[in-house]
């Protein structure tokens, strides 16, 4: 039956909207009456809310007696009983008091459709009690207090308390809050029967504050903000402001900041998750402590509610963790319903109300949000909570971030793909089969003290959430001395990767420690037009679009909780997972893999002589190094790939 009827949606999916890839490939006249009524919906948002919902805020006792500030939207109409669909956050449920909200749902099709609305400040944030945890570790709920334990004695509650309701709860979230969704799932309550996890953290050493536990520099000036214990229940922000305010440009300024431990002098004593930054740098008992993913994998808690995970393949914070929550629960509860969407966004950008799709200089089309929150979102929490409507049984919706256009699976990664590989060659030569040569090698110095900008410099500005570089032109890049290069030959027909990458690198330093930053690129044709949005400056012809990037610290090569030196001018292999992807790449186009040390300010500089901890490094212990990437013969060092036939 749930094979049956994922098949059956896919069939309607195709059949039914199709309207983000109509509007494109067919004119933006098809699409005028609905983004006409989108906007609409939009700008009365507000005062729909004010004429059709009540508000009210509780205080609702946990099993150790500590109190959440919650608030509650309820529809006036008292004719029909309706679900409930929480948020919990760490970002306040403000306005408190009398004021309503200018919006209470994930969307306005969600809020005209009739919801008793729930939003929680979790325990130690803004107007509750008790103490922070950031990523508090889930525990059974007979041995202590975790986030699920935290849903389930809310819910509860609101079941016992509220008049009105169906019975049925769904819980959503978008980053922080996707994490609370995904952490209810364990030991969840009986009447949850929907949850979708939104940009969901899984794991901090991996996602946000950390790249393969390489540190998120760009993140530095919002770590107090989930840093400082607040001192009871409050409606005013106590975090204090970063003194003196960083000013000018960013990687100006994160290079006279000096080594990681001079950030004492802004965080202070009390910034606990400074601390706990700096005290881990390895992926220890701590860190592993946080992460939600093995208790979506315990196969005697079997997880019952239906789940939706919501990513972007351009999200700069929140790209590992819905694509490991998926496939944790996809893999140990195969009875679940569970499913992922994979839309051209950054981070929660499918939650807007903005016609238009676009990451950095790139456009991907009208329409493509508004399409997720009314044929996706809307029918997946129809039907679990309110039994209406056909159920969106689809198993992966995922966009073409090449071709541009949405593609459902009957599995992620889909059955049909072929592994293959891209190898790097000599002549910065990239090919689908090795060479037939001796073991060659490519080789480039590394300085601390001029590390390779993240953007070109005139975008490298001070602010948290740099999205746009997840589409950035690499063409700044191409041409620094201390990046690697190879390149396809022009391509003579389109080529699709899907689903996981991986860089298999043979290196060696002359030094004890090194990063290795991958990024696989798609260069267009010299003879591209420029997009109607394209900003003015701003050439497509040439352009070396960014699709995928990571960086990985190579003394966890072999462990990422045990960490090693190189051992200086010995060939070493390094495995630098990529994460997932799904783009075509176009006949006429190339393909393009960067390979580089240094991603600054994006990530903190590795001082390149090995330290135990990075945090605590010297000045002096930041040296040049020379790295070398090989290739040919035993040492091939190749990109690690699905392929998807062309139909």
């Amino acid at each position: 039956m749930l094979a049956c009827s994922r098949v059956l949606f896919a069939s309607r999916l195709l059949q039914k909207p199709r309207r983000a890839w109509l509007a494109q490939k067919y004119g933006l006249w098809l699409f005028l009456n609905l983004v006409l009524a989108a906007t609409a919906l939009a700008q009365d948002r507000a005062a729909y809310i004010q004429e059709n919902y009540t508000k009210a805020e509780y205080k609702i006792p946990m099993r150790d007696g500590i109190l959440l500030h919650t608030t509650v939207y309820q529809p006036k109409d008292r004719s029909q009983k309706f679900p409930i669909l929480m948020n919990r956050t760490p970002y306040s449920c403000s306005p408190y008091g009398a004021e309503m909200a200018k919006s209470i749902g994930p969307s306005v099709y969600l809020e005209r459709d009739g919801y008793i609305f729930v939003k929680q400040d979790v325990r130690g944030r803004w107007n509750s009690e008790g103490g922070y945890d950031n990523m508090r570790p889930h525990v059974p709920h007979e041995d202590g207090i975790s986030e699920s334990s935290d849903t389930w004695d809310t819910i509860d509650w609101l079941l016992k308390n509220l008049e009105g309701h169906s019975g049925k709860v769904g819980i959503s979230g978008i980053s922080y809050p996707g994490f609370y969704a995904a952490a209810a799932l364990p030991e969840h309550h009986p009447a949850l029967v929907a949850s979708s996890p939104q940009a969901p953290i899984a794991d901090f050493f991996f996602d946000d504050f950390h790249h393969q536990g390489a540190y998120t520099l760009m993140y530095w000036t919002a770590t107090g903000t989930f840093g400082y214990q607040h001192r009871g229940p409050t409606t005013s922000n106590w975090v204090p402001a970063i003194s003196p305010k960083p000013s000018g440009n960013a990687y100006d300024f994160y290079l006279s900041l000096g080594p990681l431990k001079n950030s004492r002098q802004y965080f202070g004593e009390d910034c606990f998750f400074w601390k706990q930054l700096s005290n881990h740098p390895n992926y220890d008992e701590f860190w592993q402590r946080r992460s939600i993913l093995p208790h979506l994998q315990n196969g005697s808690n079997s997880i019952k509610t239906n789940v939706m995970v919501v990513g972007g393949w351009f999200d700069a914070e929140d790209l590992y963790g819905p694509l490991q929550i998926y496939q944790s629960i996809e893999r140990h509860h195969p009875e679940a319903f569970n499913v992922l969407v994979m839309g051209p966004w950054s981070h929660g950008q499918w939650a807007s109300a903005a016609s238009n799709t676009q990451i950095g200089y790139l456009d991907f089309g009208v329409g493509i949000s508004e399409f997720y929150q009314r044929e996706v979102e809307l029918p997946f929490f129809r039907h679990f909570l309110k039994e209406m409507g056909a159920p969106k049984n689809f198993e992966a919706l995922v966009y073409d971030t090449g071709r541009g256009h949405w593609k459902t699976f009957e599995q992620w990664p889909p059955k049909e793909a072929v592994p293959g590989g891209l190898y790097l060659g000599s002549q910065k030569s990239l090919t689908f089969a090795k060479e037939p040569q001796s073991a060659q090698y490519s080789e480039f110095v590394s300085d601390p003290a001029r590390p390779v900008p993240y953007r070109k410099m005139s975008d490298v500005l001070i602010r948290f959430t740099p999205r746009e570089y997840m589409t950035d032109d690499q063409r700044f890049a191409s041409e620094d001395p201390d990046v690697l290069v190879f390149q396809s030959e022009v391509l003579a027909e389109d080529v699709t990767l899907v689903g996981p990458l991986f860089a298999n690198l043979k290196v060696s330093t002359d030094q004890t420690d090194a990063d290795w930053i991958v990024k696989l690129i798609d260069v267009y044709p010299e003879d591209t037009p420029n997009q109607s949005t394209t900003p003015a400056g701003v050439s497509l012809a040439g352009y070396q679009q960014m699709v995928r990037s990571e960086a990985f610290r190579g003394r966890f090569r072999k462990s990422y909780s045990q960490p090693e030196p190189f051992v200086s001018n010995q060939v070493t292999e390094v495995r630098v997972p990529l994460q997932d992807v799904f783009h075509t790449f176009k006949k006429g186009h190339r393909i393009m893999i960067h390979v580089q040390s240094t991603w600054f300010p994006l990530i903190d500089r590795n001082p390149q002589k090995y330290v135990a901890n990075i945090y605590e490094a010297d000045q002096t212990d930041f040296v040049k190094a020379t790295h070398r990437v090989y290739h040919g013969g035993e040492n091939d060092s190749w990109i690690e790939v699905l392929r998807l036939p062309q139909l």
